[in-house]
């Protein structure tokens, strides 16, 4: 969420890779970062290339603050995501996507993929197709079984409608929730557009074949993602044990099995514990495309995470002091999740305890069936009593972490609450996060993605090309 932003996301692409972009609440996102001024007009430049020009202004006149907003004063709210349309909400999203996408791709004709999870999917419609407008190369998508997405590139590609199917929980088959998008809504002609190639991201080579054989549209390949990788973990396959620490005990039921997904006939690339000088040659070995690489470039200069989490990062990581620890119950989606264990964090049992549990991002929001037949939004991470007052389960919040507020404090644009204090931040990492003194250039105290590519692919410089 920000942090593999749109700067990193081209800086990779120029060095020759697949530069990915977080789509994870990016209308959040482009709200928080208008009201802190736009530094260096970056954001304004590429709403002035919306195709509607009207929704670009209506959103700067609604967020953005000239020289930033003081220090100390809240972000202004933006609208949660609902199930029934809401014109706002719309927009914003439509263009924050559209915005992260266009910066990631300004100047270069490098290829610029954005990464999704199936487990938010009230923005999804509005997120695709506002990154398909900016020329998306690459879906990626996890945290889920997306069978739907394929479709839905197909029918914004043509410039029709399309619809996404809702879990909504106590739904019942015969009955079920559904939304539509249609980019008439927002464009009077819309255009025909490039439909960019879909990845799913897998634990699985079951889970891979299901995708590959009953989407409803072309799936292009696989992200094979194993459980050192940061972010979500698929949970272990068969009962859930806990280790001596508390964390899902992985077995070899959970090992993918590389001849079935070589079998598939589609390329694929493996993520978990590849981020080192021999890891790209391995994952050829066994088939692979390449590796997906996360952790290494979290806590590079160009990352979104701010200046002085990465110091402290990295100051643990070469002293041997970091502590990932996946939490089977620290997300409210229900997914193992890694954290990166750090005093001042959510993460540190101290912090959660001082913290004030609220939800007033509500990304990672569970819809349900209410008694009255409409549907009701939950977090499991927002205060106790309101989770149980909406026929939730007390055991189901406890323990559970505020990852949209967390995540977004990560990035140096966290919440201040009434007393002027700022909502603490959460760190996701896999464990390759103690191997970061690998990318260190001699002497120095801080890393580029440059350095991290120079080490992946064994090279002795990498160096950024542009094309106009």
């Amino acid at each position: 969420m920000g942090v593999s932003h749109w700067g990193l996301a081209r800086t990779v692409s120029m060095l020759g890779q697949l530069g990915v972009v977080s789509g994870t609440g990016l209308a959040a996102v482009l709200a928080r970062r208008l009201q802190a001024g736009d530094e260096g007009g970056h954001l304004r430049r590429a709403m002035a290339r919306f195709p509607c020009t009207e929704i670009a202004q209506r959103v700067l006149k609604r967020y953005f603050v000239e020289g930033g907003k003081p220090p100390k004063q809240p972000y202004k709210y933006t609208p949660m995501p609902r199930l029934l349309r809401h014109a706002q909400v719309d927009e914003l999203t439509l263009l924050a996507n559209f915005v992260e996408v266009y910066l990631a791709k300004e100047g270069h004709s490098g290829p610029i993929g954005i990464n999704y999870l199936e487990k938010i999917q009230l923005p999804t419609l509005a997120s695709l197709y506002g990154a398909m407008l900016a020329g998306v190369d690459y879906v990626l998508m996890g945290a889920g079984i997306p069978r739907s997405i394929p479709g839905i590139l197909d029918a914004f590609a043509a410039g029709r409608a399309a619809e996404q199917r809702i879990e909504v929980l106590g739904a019942s088959p015969e009955n079920p929730f559904v939304m539509h998008f249609d980019p008439a809504w927002f464009l009077s002609s819309p255009p025909i557009l490039r439909r960019p190639q879909f990845i799913p991201i897998v634990s699985s080579a079951v889970l891979a074949l299901n995708l590959a054989r009953k989407s409803n549209g072309q799936v292009n390949g696989f992200v094979v993602e194993g459980p050192t990788a940061g972010g979500h973990n698929a949970p272990p396959r068969g009962p859930l044990q806990l280790s001596d620490r508390g964390e899902p005990i992985y077995g070899e039921r959970d090992v993918v099995e590389m001849g079935r997904m070589r079998d598939l006939g589609l390329p694929f690339w493996l993520a978990g514990g590849y981020a080192h000088r021999h890891g790209l040659a391995r994952a050829l070995e066994q088939g692979a495309a390449g590796i997906q690489v996360g952790t290494a470039f979290a806590f590079c200069n160009e990352s979104g995470i701010t200046p002085e989490l990465k110091k402290k990062v990295l100051q643990e990581s070469l002293a041997g002091r970091t502590d990932v620890f996946t939490d089977p119950s620290g997300s409210p989606t229900g997914f193992p999740f890694k954290v990166l264990r750090l005093a001042g964090t959510v993460a540190d049992p101290n912090t959660y305890c001082r913290r004030k549990r609220v939800c007033d991002l509500g990304f990672l929001r569970q819809m349900y069936r209410r008694e009255d037949g409409r549907v009701g939004y939950r977090c499991p991470a927002e205060p106790m009593v309101d989770y149980v007052r909406k026929q939730g389960l007390a055991s189901e919040a406890h323990g559970r972490l505020c990852l949209c507020n967390g995540l977004f404090s990560t990035i140096g644009h966290g919440q201040r609450k009434a007393n002027g204090e700022c909502e603490p931040p959460l760190l996701t990492a896999g464990d390759d996060v103690k191997n970061l003194r690998q990318f260190l250039p001699e002497g120095a105290s801080s890393y580029s993605a440059a350095d991290v590519l120079r080490v992946l692919l064994n090279a002795e410089k990498a160096s950024l090309a542009t094309s106009q």
